[in-house]
């Protein structure tokens, strides 16, 4: 598979990840063992890069992903995330920073963290703290690259100036592309960006059905976008998507990631499933090349992306 750069900083991998928090969190009960085989499924089709955080399972799924890659540690790149509580607040004091990094190097069983993220943004700690801490990390030679996650131009301006950012993770997607508001300063600072949720949480894989299908434990079950009115409407584009990836031999998710790829040299998704055969169809994606008329093609789709909010609650702020 191709590679890309993150960052200024040297941070290269595939040009597709894979992304773990399903296997344990939020798509319903947790299938350690159908992950670590979709895990391993993409090392061998040539993914290098693997992304989990401490609060998918609270060290469950960095262990999950740790075992399933330890015979080939120094092939990839593994990232994590810390400054989430066990409510879901945010805690990125950097004595928090500090334990959840100590924790996650042993869950992994590596002994160091090729990537580390800011899960989200603490407004009760200033980001010069929290990439303060992070650096002395760098510096002791126990992380390697800096992240942030959800984040704003102001705010990554500022931690950019006390330790380099690689990478900034966010939600994008053609359903979500509010993010794009944020591009322009990753350019600028020469930082990578990465997708998460790259097929609209599974919606773009062509297979979504109402969100009163899901179990309460799964997210569709209260995502915006698979309630009534909003549903139909995103069927649809997605129908209209597919019949495009048909005339191009691809799948509907393959069309959506290779859109990600051509949005620029500087972004790699990270698609996750516990599937071995999903893994093979999304790594296909590398090879899928799309026009201009393509491109123009899916933008009349969903010019402005999908329908209904991202989220039932509150809505991140970009600062």
């Amino acid at each position: 598979m191709q590679q890309r750069t993150l960052g200024k900083q040297g941070l290269t991998v595939s040009s597709i990840g894979y992304g773990a928090m399903g296997i344990n969190l939020a798509y319903g009960a947790s299938d350690e063992k159908g992950g670590a085989a979709a895990i391993q499924r993409a090392y061998d089709l040539g993914v290098t890069f693997f992304d989990t955080a401490e609060m998918y399972g609270w060290g469950d799924n960095e262990k999950v992903v740790g075992q399933a890659l330890r015979s080939v540690r120094d092939d990839v790149v593994i990232a994590t995330k810390f400054g989430f509580t066990h409510d879901y607040g945010t805690d990125s004091r950097p004595e928090h920073i500090r334990e959840v990094v100590h924790n996650s190097l042993r869950y992994l069983g590596v002994d160091s963290i090729d990537l580390l993220y800011q899960h989200r943004v603490d407004p009760g700690v200033p980001i010069e703290d929290v990439a303060g801490t992070v650096k002395e990390f760098v510096d002791a030679g126990k992380v390697k690259y800096f992240g942030l996650c959800e984040t704003g131009p102001n705010t990554i301006r500022r931690a950019h100036a006390v330790l380099p950012v690689s990478v900034l993770q966010t939600e994008y997607s053609l359903f979500e592309r509010d993010v794009e508001q944020v591009f322009p300063v990753l350019e600028e600072l020469g930082i990578g960006f990465v997708p998460y949720s790259p097929l609209g949480r599974g919606f773009l894989t062509g297979n979504a059905r109402p969100g009163s299908e899901y179990d309460a434990t799964d997210i569709r079950s209260t995502d915006p976008r698979w309630q009534p009115g909003n549903f139909e409407k995103n069927v649809e584009a997605t129908r209209r998507l597919a019949e495009l990836a048909r005339s191009k031999d691809a799948t509907v998710a393959q069309l959506a990631l290779a859109w990600h790829l051509a949005q620029g040299a500087h972004i790699v998704p990270i698609p996750g499933t516990r599937s071995a055969a999903r893994v093979e169809e999304n790594v296909a994606a590398a090879a899928l090349v799309l026009t201009d008329e393509d491109l123009d093609d899916i933008d009349g789709i969903l010019p402005d992306g999908g329908f209904g909010a991202r989220f039932a609650g509150d809505v991140p702020v970009w600062e």
